[in-house]
């Protein structure tokens, strides 16, 4: 495989920045392509810690009691 970079210790970072900067200008318009997610993860995940948190008391209150 050829050395494309120059002699060793002679690096030049401007390279990894040009292709980091071709990766995300590639890869940004599929992320914005998505749409908006719904409401409904995030009240399963709001009922889910309300349960766990009864749980947890009921545990508590039954240890104590």
């Amino acid at each position: 495989m050829a050395n494309t970079q120059g002699p060793q210790g002679n690096y030049d970072p401007a390279g990894s920045t040009q292709m980091f900067r071709a990766f995300v200008d590639e890869a940004a318009p599929q992320g914005r392509q998505q749409p908006q997610t719904s409401s409904g993860p995030r009240i399963g995940l709001i009922v889910g810690v309300v349960v766990a948190v009864a749980i947890v008391a009921v545990v508590a209150w039954l240890a104590l009691k």
